[in-house]
């Protein structure tokens, strides 16, 4: 059994408070990597699901093992502090790990979300949220809205 994951205690704080107001947690994860309105629409769909949006985001590392060398463009203190500034989001957790399982077990959501382009039974976590009653939905992503394809237009010279 892996060592769980350790919250920050502003993060602990906020979640035990919206526990004792039986506010509805919702969970969502990413690199979050120049976030454009694909990223905005979703995280407004994934908070729509409950009172409260966790977002996890890989660290700059976990996103280099995960995206290549190349990634990520911004950096992870800025990509926190952009997703944080969004009001749909209410708290922004950064974690290191290549799957963000660990955090979901601490942070016990009571719905976890992921894009559209995942099946259910394949979204990391699954069995930890439906196991303490929660549910996992996914969330329709737009068409031609990703950072794979933004950062592949603007190598080719074609701009955003």
């Amino acid at each position: 059994m892996s060592e769980p994951f350790a919250l920050p205690p502003e993060a602990r704080a906020k979640l035990e408070l919206w526990r004792a107001a039986d506010a509805r947690v919702v969970f969502t994860n990413g690199v979050f990597d120049l976030v454009h309105r694909g990223h905005v629409e979703y995280l407004e769909d994934a908070r729509a699901l409950g009172d409260r949006l966790v977002v996890g985001i890989n660290t700059d590392a976990s996103t280099r093992r995960l995206k290549g060398s190349s990634r990520p463009i911004m950096s992870e203190r800025d990509r926190v502090a952009v997703l944080g500034a969004l009001s749909c989001v209410d708290l922004v957790v950064s974690f290191d790990d290549d799957t963000p399982l660990r955090l979901i077990e601490a942070v016990r959501p009571h719905v976890l979300v992921k894009g559209g382009d995942y099946a259910v039974g394949d979204i990391v976590g699954r069995e930890v949220v439906e196991a303490h009653g929660g549910r996992v939905a996914t969330v329709p992503l737009r068409e031609g809205l990703s950072t794979s394809e933004i950062v592949r237009r603007i190598r080719e010279g074609m701009g955003a």
